[in-house]
């Protein structure tokens, strides 16, 4: 069993620490709200918050809130030209089951974008070149890898866009006539343009940062958004409404996860090999 280290178990007492604070207070905030509202806050900021230490770690702090400041800002202004003028997911209105809104749009709606986005950004690694970060790259590679990390957050809508409409009721679409359990198709076209955009940009503002070294970053930082994406896909899968989304979840999802936690393994065998390489050629 591995024990933390010393130097370790001070940095954990401290993100313990303010994980309970932030939910104390953010339990205060909420007071008066549904019980269920204050949970899907609550479980979002600590989602977001996971995610950005994970990509302090993995990306560094300037790349981590570059990502962060873009998901945040584009996110919540698609939305509220979404929720105001019908532009890029169809026409909708917000209702108070997401909790304190910013304009029209909820707080912790730009939050997940963020979280999203990030994964979407990770598994597209994983997946194509068996790293959680493949660093500065020309604008085209950028474009494909942008494009792919916006399927994989897409994939996940694909399940949740039923269930926040008809499960939770967090928003009430205008048109329910689409081809997609009432849902337009339109939705899904927002979805892809707004990842894709803010992946691409973040890519394009990679190119002129410093980029911190994924090899010599540690396995739970990267498993943070392979897990978030995990238990999302779980719970639409177990939770989904209509029921065939729950089936949908599993395979819309499961599949990029499997190919991202294959590339993983690689990159971790592979980085250990890299490692243990110059100590096996010294002793010899």
């Amino acid at each position: 069993m591995n024990i933390p280290s010393t130097s370790t178990l001070p940095r954990l007492a401290v993100s313990l620490a303010f994980s309970l604070t932030v939910i104390a207070a953010l339990a205060l905030l909420l007071r008066g709200w549904p019980f269920l509202t204050r949970l899907i806050v609550i479980c979002s900021v600590l989602m977001f918050a996971a995610c950005f230490a994970s990509a302090t770690r993995l990306l560094g702090r300037r790349a981590a809130a570059s990502l962060a400041a873009l998901a945040v800002v584009t996110g919540w202004s698609a939305e509220q030209m979404g929720s105001s003028y019908g532009w890029f997911f169809g026409s909708y209105t917000y209702t108070d089951v997401l909790g304190p809104q910013l304009g029209d749009v909820p707080v912790i709606i730009p939050m997940m974008w963020f979280a999203l986005a990030y994964a979407g950004y990770v598994i597209s690694n994983l997946i194509v070149w068996q790293t959680p970060g493949d660093g500065r790259t020309s604008v085209r590679r950028s474009a494909v890898m942008a494009f792919l990390a916006a399927l994989v957050v897409t994939s996940y809508d694909l399940a949740a866009d039923p269930y926040m409409v008809y499960g939770l009721e967090a928003w009430i679409m205008e048109k329910k006539d689409g081809w997609w359990f009432g849902e337009t198709l339109q939705g899904f076209v927002g979805w892809m343009l707004v990842a894709f955009t803010i992946v691409f940009a973040f890519r394009l503002l990679l190119r002129r940062l410093p980029v911190a070294p994924v090899a010599a970053a540690p396995l739970g930082v990267v498993l943070v958004p392979l897990a978030l994406y995990a238990g999302l896909m779980v719970f639409l899968a177990t939770m989904g409404t209509p029921v065939e989304t729950r089936t949908i979840a599993v395979f819309a999802m499961g599949v990029p996860l499997f190919c991202a936690s294959c590339g993983l393994v690689r990159w971790r065998t592979e980085g250990r090999a890299s490692v243990a390489a110059p100590v096996l050629k010294e002793a010899a």
